[in-house]
C-alpha cells in the first residue's frame, strides 16, 4: 500500500466515466487509489477499466474476497474517501447509515475525512429530501461539493452537473492540507463530569457525558495533533492514537492538567468540573438520618489556575449556563484568561448526552475586543472543528 491511500467510490450515474480522469489525477498527486464501484455503476464503467487504471483488484460486494474482511481493511488503511459521482440514492444511503454494498459498508467502518461529489438531474438535486440528506452529511463533517451548472444527460441544463476534475482536485487538496494542519501540535483535552465523593456510595456530580471533549480529541487527532484526553467518569471508550487518562474528582483532574499544561500547545477544557466538594469525606456510608446537611469547600478553578502561567498556549474554555447570557460569558472569558470560550444554554438538559449543541463562540481579539459567533444547532463533531480552526488561527 502507498503511504497516502484513498478510497474512490463510484456511484451509479452516467458521470462515472469522468472519474477515470479523477483517478489519474489522484495518482499524479502521489496517492494510491482503491476503487470501489457500486454494483449499478458497473453499467457505465466496467470493473476491468477500474482495475486497469488503478492497478488494483476491484470488488463491489462484501461477499468477494471475504477472507480479507475487505470493508474493514480498506477503512483502516485509507487516509481519505472520495465519492464521485454521488447519486441522490447513494447520498441518501450514506446519510441514513445504510450498508447495502462494499462501498457503504466501508464508509460506515471508516473514520477518514470524506469528500462527496454529487451529480444528478437538477430537479433531484433541488429536491428537499436530497437537500436534507446533504445538510445532514455536512453536519456530520462530510465535505459535500456543490455540483456545477451546465448541460446534463439529454437537453436539460441546470445545477447538478459533475464538477470539473480540476475543481474536485482543488477541493480535495484543501481537505488534505486541513487534515494535517495540526501536525506537530500537542492538544490537551478534558471531558466528562467530575464526582466529589461524600461517602463510598454517594457523590456530588453532574450530567456531562464527555461527548464534546471526546469530539474535540477525535478531531484534533484526525488533523494530525498529538492528543491527550483527561476523561472523568465517562462510558466513552479509549480511542487508538489518543492518550486517555481517566480521573474521578476535580483534584485528580487538576493534577493531571497541571502536570501536562506546560507541554501542550492547545488546551480545550470541556469537562464539567464540580465547583465544590464535601469538606469532609466519610469512610463509611452516612446513615440517612445523619445526612441532613453537607458542608462544602470550593474546588480550584482549573482553567483559570493553569492559564495564569500560559506562555504561547491557546486556551479554550466552556461555560454551560441555563440561559445564554453573553455578557456573563465574556466575563468568564476574561476571568479565566482564556482565548476562546464556548457558551451554551443547557436548560432542560437538551445538550448533556446529546450529539448536538448550540450557543456562541467568544474569541478574544488583539484589539481587546471580543468577537461573537452565534452557533445554531450543529453536531458536536462540527463544533470541535470550528473551535480547533479558531485555535489554529490563534497559533498563527
Amino acid at each position: 500500500m502507498s503511504a497516502r491511500e484513498v478510497v474512490l467510490g463510484i456511484g451509479g450515474g452516467i458521470a462515472a466515466y469522468k472519474s477515470c480522469e479523477l483517478l489519474r489525477r489522484l495518482q499524479d498527486a502521489g496517492f494510491g487509489v482503491t476503487v470501489i464501484p457500486t454494483p449499478s455503476s458497473l453499467h457505465f464503467v466496467g470493473k476491468a477499466t477500474w482495475e486497469a487504471l488503478s492497478g488494483r483488484a476491484v470488488t463491489t460486494t462484501v461477499w468477494e474476497r471475504v477472507d480479507e474482511v475487505r470493508h474493514v481493511h480498506l477503512a483502516k488503511v485509507s487516509e481519505f474517501n472520495i465519492i464521485a459521482p454521488a447519486t441522490a440514492d447513494l447520498i441518501a444511503r450514506i446519510a441514513h447509515g445504510r450498508a447495502d454494498d462494499l462501498l457503504t459498508n466501508t464508509l460506515l467502518a471508516s473514520k477518514a475525512p470524506t469528500l462527496i461529489v454529487p451529480a444528478m438531474h437538477p430537479t433531484m438535486w433541488a429536491n428537499k429530501a436530497t437537500q436534507s440528506n446533504v445538510s445532514l452529511l455536512r453536519d456530520r463533517g462530510y465535505v459535500v461539493m456543490e455540483p456545477d451548472h451546465g448541460r446534463l444527460t439529454g437537453s436539460d441544463i441546470g445545477v447538478g452537473r459533475f464538477p470539473e476534475t480540476s475543481r474536485i482536485v482543488a477541493t480535495f487538496k484543501e481537505m488534505t492540507d486541513k487534515a494535517n494542519d495540526l501536525s506537530g501540535i500537542k492538544v490537551l483535552v478534558t471531558a466528562g463530569g467530575t464526582r466529589e465523593m461524600i461517602d463510598p456510595i454517594r457523590f456530588i456530580g453532574n450530567n456531562s457525558s464527555g461527548r464534546q471533549g471526546f469530539a474535540i480529541a477525535k478531531a484534533a487527532m484526525r488533523r494530525g495533533a498529538e492528543v491527550t484526553l483527561v476523561l472523568a467518569n465517562s462510558i466513552l471508550p479509549d480511542l487508538p492514537g489518543i492518550t486517555t487518562v481517566r480521573v474521578t474528582s476535580a483534584d485528580q483532574m487538576f493534577a493531571e492538567v497541571h502536570s501536562r499544561f506546560a507541554l501542550c500547545d492547545v488546551i480545550a477544557m470541556s469537562a464539567a468540573v464540580a465547583d465544590a466538594r464535601p469538606a469532609q469525606y466519610s469512610d463509611s456510608k452516612i446513615k440517612k438520618g445523619s445526612l441532613s446537611s453537607i458542608e462544602l469547600t470550593a474546588n480550584k478553578d482549573i482553567i483559570a489556575t493553569v492559564a495564569k502561567d500560559k506562555k504561547n498556549q491557546v486556551v479554550i474554555a466552556f461555560a454551560a449556563e441555563t440561559n445564554l447570557d453573553i455578557e456573563e460569558g465574556e466575563r468568564k472569558l476574561l476571568a479565566k484568561s482564556a482565548d476562546i470560550l464556548f457558551l451554551n444554554d443547557v436548560s432542560g438538559s437538551e445538550i448533556f448526552g446529546s450529539d448536538e449543541t448550540q450557543g456562541v463562540i467568544l474569541t478574544s481579539q488583539v484589539s481587546q475586543s471580543i468577537e461573537r459567533v452565534m452557533v445554531d444547532r450543529i453536531s458536536k463533531d462540527t463544533l470541535a472543528d470550528l473551535l480547533l480552526d479558531q485555535a489554529l488561527n490563534k497559533l498563527g
